[in-house]
């Protein structure tokens, strides 16, 4: 029996987020910053909380190369490079110049742009002409396309390497019955992910939603 399509939801109980968020340190100037751009813009962006955990994951890991897919203003890519030694590098990858640029001012202020290689263009077209292995590979381009990444991050990734991806459980879209390509791009790549031998995965219900897989 088919379910009935869902409003969307929030995951993570809001009482519990804002409980965890006031414990939370506070961030550098330039990071409230771009959460306050993000939030007057209405952009996207994965918010302290996992902004926090992708730093844990890129410490725990030593990782010192890692190709972003989909880094909006910079926000993500900004966490990396706070984590990675000042040898490593965050391939940072949008389609929009403007938003290219907004990431170039504020990796500056924060002295972080000397870690980040900015480009700009197709994910997919940059990834798939880049040489070597990543560490760490972090995917939230458009969801439709999601499934297109499983492969490429697989055959990128160097044995034990971390491959996460944003938005897994989409606002609760995935348990409902729409058909929008976004949300059967999410349910697709879920499927292919957790059914790809080469990878050891877990869907964590953090925010929206992120999936950890470690390459065998």
């Amino acid at each position: 029996m088919k379910q009935p399509t869902r409003p969307d939801m929030h995951i993570l109980n809001t009482e519990i987020e804002s409980y965890i968020e006031s414990l939370t340190p506070l961030r550098d100037e330039v990071l409230l910053e771009m959460e306050d751009y993000a939030r007057k813009n209405d952009f996207p962006i994965v918010g302290p909380l996992v902004g926090r955990f992708l730093y844990q994951l890129a410490l725990i890991s030593g990782a010192e190369r890692i190709m972003e897919l989909g880094s909006g203003f910079g926000y993500s890519a900004f966490w990396f490079a706070k984590a990675i030694s000042d040898s490593g590098s965050v391939i940072f990858t949008d389609m929009s110049s403007e938003n290219s640029a907004l990431a170039d001012k504020y990796l500056k202020r924060a002295g972080l742009r000397e870690k980040v290689d900015i480009r700009t263009g197709n994910a997919l077209d940059i990834i798939d002409g880049s040489e070597g292995e990543f560490d760490i590979i972090f995917n939230d381009i458009d969801k439709e396309f999601y499934p297109e990444v499983v492969g490429r991050a697989r055959a990128k990734l160097r044995q034990g390497g971390l491959f996460i991806t944003d938005n897994v459980l989409w606002s609760g879209r995935v348990l409902g019955d729409d058909p929008s390509p976004s949300t059967e791009g999410v349910r697709e790549f879920t499927r292919l992910l957790l059914s790809e031998k080469g990878l050891y995965t877990t869907i964590i219900p953090l925010r929206d939603g992120l999936s950890l897989s470690v390459k065998l």
